[in-house]
């Protein structure tokens, strides 16, 4: 079985390459959320988005995505436990085993002049420190 990378970026620079050299020369199967997987698709990456890989829509208007136990389960399974392994098994979750994600630019955005509290709220990531 390919190996699986999941790949969630807000800045896309470099993505594309990556990705290609991933799946190309690794073997890799990529999950991906949201505006990244749309990025890969268009370069004509074969990608499955994180809602397919879940089940789970995302929801709160792109807010909730790779927080899932099918995304945590697989980064945090310790794969030289038996009992994590029968986890994964048990929960039909893959290994994760390798993780691009970057955040959202939160201090860029709070360093603008005028910047409004909405405005700063939108560019507060969850998701992403989560999975580093």
């Amino acid at each position: 079985m390919a190996r699986l990378a999941l790949l969630s970026t807000s800045d896309k620079t470099g993505l594309i390459d990556l990705a290609k050299t991933l799946v190309t020369e690794f073997d890799y199967e990529i999950i991906s959320s949201g505006g990244t997987a749309k990025t890969l698709k268009e370069a004509g990456i074969s990608v499955t988005k994180v809602s397919d890989y879940t089940g789970f829509p995302e929801i709160l208007g792109g807010r909730v995505k790779t927080l899932h136990p099918r995304i945590h389960g697989g980064i945090l399974a310790r794969r030289d436990l038996e009992q994590d392994i029968e986890d994964l098994n048990a929960n039909n979750i893959r290994p994760i085993d390798l993780v691009v994600v970057n955040l959202y630019p939160f201090e860029q955005t709070i360093s603008q002049p005028g910047v409004t509290l909405v405005e700063a709220i939108e560019k507060i990531d969850i998701g992403g420190p989560a999975m580093l």
